[in-house]
Formats: C-alpha cells, sequence, structure tokens
C-alpha cells in the first residue's frame, strides 16, 4: 500500500472517530438529562431492548424511530436515551440489519400482563385472535395495523375451511381503532363477518377527554388508503373514522354487549345482549380498560369520585384532585385548569417519567404559569365530602374537595380470558 492510500485510510478512519465520538457524546448528554429529569426509566408498554453484543452501531435504529430521541449511540453501540418517550412503532426492531433490537413487554421492576399471542395474533386457543390493545399495542397505528393483518391470516386460513351456510367466518369484539381496522379488513376480503361494540364506535377513544391530542403515525386503512397525519385531536380521528365506515358501507352493531363465548362443535358461540352468533373464528378488540384500578382507599365510594373525564366544561370554579403520573392524568389535570378550577394533581413516584414529551412540555408551561399544583410523592389516603387527605411527603394535610379524579390504569379482563381459556403471561422485559 502507498503512503498516499495509508494517509487516506488513516484519514478516513479519524473522520469516523470523530463523528461517531460526536454522536456518543451528544447521546450522553441526552441519557444524563433524562436521568435528571426521570424520563429513562423503561416503560411497561412495548418498547426495544438492545442486546449489546449483537448491536453493530448502524444507527438504523436511532434513524428509524419517529420520536427521533428515544435511541442514541453511546460508545459505538445502540442506548436507550429516553426510554418513555417510547410510543411502541417498533420501527427501530424492523431497521435493525443485525436483529439486535427486541420489542419487549415490562421491565425488570414492573411486570404487566399480556395475552400469550402468536405472530399471527392468535392466542393459544385456535380461531380466537387478539388485536390492539388489549394485546398490548396502544398506538392506533398499530391497533389498526394488528386488526388488519389479523384478518389477512385468517382468510388464508379459513381457506382451508368447509364453507356453512349460517356461519360466520370472523366475529369482532369491539370497534375502537383494532376493530375497525380488522372490520375494514374483512369486508375487503369478502368475509362473512359481524362486529359487534358494547357502546359506540370508537372504542378506548371515546373516553379520552374532549380535545385531547391522539399521537400516531401514518397508517394503512383497508377500502380507503393511506393516512398521514401524526398528531391529530380525539373528535378529527372519530370523524375520520365514522367518515371511512360510512362512505365504505361498513356495518357496526353498536350498543350490542358480549355476554358469553363458548366454543360449539369446531365453531364458536357468541351470546351477546341482542341475540346469539356462530362463528368459525373470533377477535377480541376490546381494549386493555377493563374496570378501572381502584386505589382502595375510605371514601373512594362517594358520588364524586370518576375514573374518567369526558367533558372538563361540566366543571368551573371547583377544587379538584386528580391522582395519576400517566398521560391520561396529566391530560386531564390539564384540561380541568383550562376551566378555571383549582387543580392539584397527586403522583405517589418522585417524578412524571412515563408521559409523552408533548404532555411534558405543556404541564410544565401550566405549572410555570401555576395554573395547577404537582405533588410528586404524595399519595390520597381518605376521600370526604368536603375535603381530601393526603400524604405528601410522609407529612398528612387536609385540602379542600370537590371532585376526585382517579387514573391509576384499567386492570386487563384475565377472569374473562381464562375463562374461555386464553393464557395470560406476565413479562418483565420480555418478548
Amino acid at each position: 500500500m502507498s503512503l498516499l492510500s495509508t494517509l487516506i485510510v488513516a484519514l478516513a478512519i479519524l473522520i469516523y472517530i470523530y463523528f461517531y465520538g460526536k454522536k456518543s457524546s451528544k447521546s450522553k448528554a441526552k441519557l444524563k438529562k433524562a436521568v435528571e429529569f426521570g424520563l429513562n426509566e423503561e416503560p411497561t408498554t412495548l418498547h426495544p431492548k438492545i442486546d449489546p453484543s449483537l448491536c453493530i452501531g448502524s444507527t438504523a435504529c436511532v434513524k428509524a424511530c419517529p420520536q427521533h430521541d428515544v435511541l442514541g449511540l453511546i460508545s459505538g453501540r445502540g442506548s436507550l436515551i429516553n426510554a418513555t418517550h417510547c410510543v411502541g412503532h417498533g420501527a427501530c426492531a424492523a431497521a435493525c440489519p443485525v436483529g439486535a433490537v427486541t420489542l419487549v413487554f415490562g421491565n425488570e421492576k414492573r411486570g404487566v400482563d399480556i395475552p400469550y399471542l402468536t405472530p399471527d395474533f392468535e392466542t393459544n386457543v385456535k380461531g380466537i385472535f387478539i388485536a390492539g390493545e388489549l394485546g398490548g399495542m396502544g398506538l392506533v397505528r398499530n391497533a389498526v395495523t394488528q386488526g388488519r393483518q389479523a384478518i389477512e391470516y385468517i382468510t388464508c386460513y379459513l381457506k382451508e375451511k368447509q364453507k356453512t351456510g349460517d356461519i360466520y367466518d370472523v366475529l369482532i369484539v369491539g370497534a375502537g381503532p383494532a376493530g375497525i381496522g380488522a372490520s375494514l379488513a374483512a369486508k375487503k376480503a369478502g368475509l362473512k363477518f359481524v362486529t359487534i361494540e358494547q357502546n359506540d364506535i370508537g372504542g378506548s377513544i371515546l373516553h379520552y377527554p374532549r380535545h385531547k391530542i391522539v399521537m400516531t403515525q401514518p397508517m394503512d386503512l383497508p377500502l380507503h388508503g393511506k393516512i398521514k397525519f401524526r398528531e391529530t385531536t380525539k373528535e378529527a380521528l372519530l370523524e375520520l373514522f365514522l367518515g371511512i365506515i360510512n362512505s365504505s358501507g361498513l356495518k357496526i352493531n353498536t350498543n350490542e354487549k358480549m355476554t358469553a363465548l363458548a366454543e360449539q362443535a369446531g365453531t364458536f358461540k357468541v351470546t351477546t345482549s341482542k341475540g346469539e352468533y356462530l362463528s368459525k373464528t373470533i377477535i377480541l378488540a376490546i381494549g386493555r380498560r377493563g374496570t378501572p384500578r381502584k386505589l382502595g382507599v375510605p371514601g373512594e365510594e362517594l358520588p364524586k369520585v370518576c375514573y374518567s373525564l369526558l367533558d372538563p366544561e361540566q366543571h368551573k370554579g371547583n377544587d379538584v384532585i386528580v391522582v395519576g403520573g400517566g398521560d391520561s392524568a396529566v391530560e386531564a389535570a390539564m384540561a380541568l385548569a383550562s376551566c378555571g378550577n383549582k387543580v392539584t394533581l397527586s403522583y405517589r413516584g418522585d417524578a412524571l417519567s412515563r408521559i409523552k414529551p408533548g404532555n411534558k412540555e405543556r404541564l410544565d408551561q401550566a405549572l410555570a404559569a401555576k395554573r395547577l399544583t404537582l405533588l410528586l410523592k404524595s399519595n390520597l389516603k381518605e376521600i370526604k365530602t368536603k375535603e381530601v387527605e393526603i400524604d405528601a411527603d410522609g407529612k398528612l394535610t387536609a385540602m379542600p374537595n370537590e371532585f376526585v379524579y382517579i387514573f391509576a390504569g384499567g386492570e386487563l379482563p384475565n377472569e374473562f380470558l381464562r375463562g374461555i381459556g386464553v393464557k395470560v403471561e406476565k413479562k418483565f422485559g420480555t418478548a
């Protein structure tokens, strides 16, 4: 090798080291800041886990992430920087050229219950599928995609089955994003299907506060095409879904609740509040809300205690306490504060480490403007008619109160799932 060639190679190596060192320094600074603000605790929802022994430092995962700051390069290896900013998109795992990124649920400290699913979203019970939030996929785009992909698999699966007159090919339970995606795909595939929804079209979206900002990603809806927005409101998203349902001629049986599900001679018998159906396959797209998780404190049975906020404008000039440390609690607190209420947001942890970046920014602005009060390391101890008692950092305080909103999450309908034979697993940072 000539001296010139050696110099060129040496220069290329130095440039490579310089830029990788620069990227590593930036990522380390971001990580340090995230740790300071409590933003790097691994979420229990779907998020990436990087195997450093496999990672080659290609930065493909970093570039693929739509949130831009969840992953970074440290010492030549991909690393989680702002874990709580992850929305479960999964683009990082798909982009990794060596399979070093795995999408996992839960973390080492906090487990999460997830139904057992095959890669085709089928449970351990042959013919019963789960799509969307119930299976751990909270992002609207992911839920729609799962519903569509489950139908694609079912279509292939049914080709091996004998045609029967009065039996449906698939019965879809739920008309949220996953149920709508599955229903549109079933109609496009020409399947004989029925969709039931115990409330109204929208599923868990209906429980969002008015004007809630909904984070999503571009998605492909059968019979409609590409939807390209990344951030919208509850109302705009519902209007979009309703418009597509109407234009496609899709029929959804609203206000029809499933009351029983049982296998019957190679098919499934579904009993609802309005009748009975026989179907070869079932898609459960019922969400994870289940029964709201309660705190178990004295006075929680009082009528002033609620577990969801649909219209913050029903309160004006009230003393309100909101309990919780997630996006739902933060959004409810800010919405109530904007309506002229005196709002206290109480959270047992020492940082709001699980909220989306946009919500954190809006909350910081609200706190700076003193539109609401944040009590960290606090626990609601008792609810009384005109006040509440809160243990804030070891000190018990009585506060005037007219309404209490509790956002402690929902309990997975484990009893129902196990009753129909579906296996439920607790994940501690595993796929």
